[in-house]
């Protein structure tokens, strides 16, 4: 059928909710809106699915919801009774219908005789990642859109070790979801199934998160001195950050000033454009606060509470929104510091990072004499490692000491296998009292490290792409790139060139080849001198094409101009 008649089909269907017939129906005229929401199916890839809400196969709804659960139950079944039995752990954040599509996400579950283990209300990604783990669940089901728009919702899914489900198991998911045809087909388990099959996670998980989280705390002599007096603003933008990181902090010895107006929930998102804690107009409420109180930093979580945004007080007194890379580095180099100074480095210590991440992780991990791994975008890699050296018999075991992605994501230890805002923001806090401790601000420290290593300055450009042909046209971009030989991107010369498709590293003066050891990923990565890098691939959450680009020089002023040189070749590149 084509996308009309699918629309037809949906439309005239008795199984429909008046809801959605209202909405549909609504667009009997608007045959591009009807193109674009029935010619296509929402794509179940490795972070699961992601879209926007509203009713159709490629819209994110109560029905499409129904069929990747269908699907996923339909995986634990074929991994016999033991998988069914330790069943799949959910959780939700703040968004429009979040909660509606984990109730159904449950009761498809429940009707397949495989325990769901629900939230009672809104949790945190980190929260759900240790909720898998501490209830030996089989999956995981998180309801978010991460940090995007008000206009989207998602779907990931979660493996039993507490990362994303893997590539392989996610290809499994998805043969069985495409086999299932009848969207509106309906699940409303028996009161018996409900009964059985619907369990309610206990408080004693939440309680079990925040005592694993006090573990990781490093300086308490500098938190007991100046937590209780630290001024410090948190923004959790309307989601679900707030009660856990307010309640790590108190429980560590720090106050913190709220933003009362991003407190309550809000699926509108009403004080904000978009809830990216990156961005400083997402922060500047907290800003304001900060400035009223005299406060010297601001945090922001997004509304999952996996991201974390941070803005300081810079050298002229104003609040200075830090990207992603440069807390990544702060909080690198805080914790490399501070377990070196109190002696309790473990033995082998590694840091993992996402290959489009800052190149300014490798020179500080080789100071400290810790092994740094880049892995592909995507914090199921990084969680992938710490599965790996976990493994019993493992011939290399690392200790992980902490991973991180330019994207404001971090994980400071193993007891979350994905981004955890809510132990950064607590490794934030106390960072701020070490170096209130030493007679420093953050900001002070950050341009030490400039200072020591050299100036970085990491920056990346997102280009859009609409339609409904949008990854195949970013795909054919990267791979047009692939088949072209590059040697230079104006001042730089290239020095290799990683080709990610096919886990192959091309060295541009002598062609010879060698292994990444990386999983694949559609992605191409120039090498540049001096450690600077130029990274191209399309993004595996929403359309868009990302240029990342790390340029190195002695000073900022430099590598701004060398960034603006860098951008112009990148683009002029994607243009031939």
């Amino acid at each position: 059928m084509n996308y009309e008649e699918i629309y037809m089909c949906w439309l005239s269907d008795r199984r429909l909710s008046e809801e959605a017939k209202i909405q549909l129906s609504a667009l009997k005229n608007d045959k591009k809106e009807i193109e674009y929401r029935f010619s296509a199916e929402l794509q179940f890839g490795t972070a699961g699915m992601r879209g926007i809400i509203g009713f159709g196969t490629n819209m994110m709804n109560v029905y499409t919801v129904r069929r990747a659960t269908r699907g996923l139950a339909a995986f634990i079944k074929s991994k016999g009774a033991e998988a069914c039995e330790r069943g799949v752990a959910i959780s939700y954040d703040t968004r429009l219908k979040s909660d509606e599509f984990a109730l159904a996400a449950a009761e498809v579950l429940a009707c397949n005789n495989i325990t769901a283990h629900i939230f009672p209300m809104e949790h945190p990604v980190p929260m759900l990642s240790f909720a898998v783990r501490e209830l030996n669940a089989f999956a995981g089901i998180m309801i978010t859109a991460s940090h995007n728009p008000k206009q989207y919702n998602g779907y990931k899914v979660y493996g039993g070790d507490g990362a994303q489900m893997s590539p392989d198991d996610t290809a499994e998911v998805v043969g069985f979801i495409k086999n299932i045809n009848d969207y509106l087909a309906p699940c409303s388990p028996s009161d018996e199934q409900r009964l059985k099959y619907i369990k309610v996670i206990p408080e004693r998980i939440d309680k079990k998160y925040y005592d694993e989280l006090e573990k990781l705390t490093i300086s308490k002599q500098a938190i007991k001195k100046f937590g209780k007096d630290l001024k410090l603003v948190y923004t959790p933008v309307h989601g679900s950050g707030y009660i856990p990181v307010t309640t790590i902090l108190k429980r560590i010895g720090i106050n913190a000033t709220v933003v009362e107006e991003q407190v309550k929930k809000d699926t509108d998102f009403s004080t904000v454009e978009v809830p990216n804690p990156e961005f400083k107009e997402t922060l500047s409420l907290g800003i304001k606060y900060a400035e009223a109180i005299g406060a010297t930093v601001v945090f922001g979580t997004d509304p999952d509470s996996d991201r974390l945004g941070v803005a300081v007080k810079n050298n002229d007194g104003e609040f200075e929104v830090l990207s992603g890379n440069q807390v990544g580095i702060l909080l690198l180099d805080y914790i490399l510091t501070r377990l070196k100074e109190e002696g309790t480095m473990p033995e082998n210590p590694a840091v993992v990072k996402s290959f489009v991440t800052t190149g300014m992780a490798k020179a500080i991990c080789a100071r400290f004499g810790v092994t740094l791994f880049e892995v592909p975008v995507g914090f199921k890699f990084i969680g992938e490692k710490i599965k790996q050296w976990e493994q019993p018999g493992c011939e290399h075991p690392y200790s992980f000491v902490f991973g991180f992605e330019e994207s404001c994501g971090y994980l400071r230890g193993t007891h979350a296998r994905d981004k955890d805002a809510v132990a950064a923001s607590m490794v934030c806090a106390e960072m701020v009292c070490y170096y209130a401790s030493v007679g420093k601000t953050v900001y002070r420290r950050l341009q030490e490290i400039y200072e020591t290593y050299g100036y970085v300055l990491d920056s990346n450009i997102s280009i859009p792409f609409g339609g409904i042909s949008a990854m195949d046209d970013m795909n054919a971009i990267v791979d047009r790139l692939k088949k072209r030989t590059v040697t230079k991107f104006d001042i730089y010369n290239v020095a290799s060139v990683r080709d990610y498709s096919k886990n192959i590293k091309t060295d541009i003066a002598t062609g010879e080849q060698s292994e990444i050891g990386s999983p694949l990923t559609n992605c191409v990565y120039y090498e540049l001198e001096n450690g600077s890098f130029i990274c191209v691939r399309p993004s595996g959450t929403e359309p868009k094409l990302k240029i990342y680009f790390s340029v190195k020089m002695q000073k900022k002023k430099d590598a701004e101009e060398a960034l603006a040189k860098m951008e112009k070749a990148a683009v002029k590149l994607l243009e031939m």
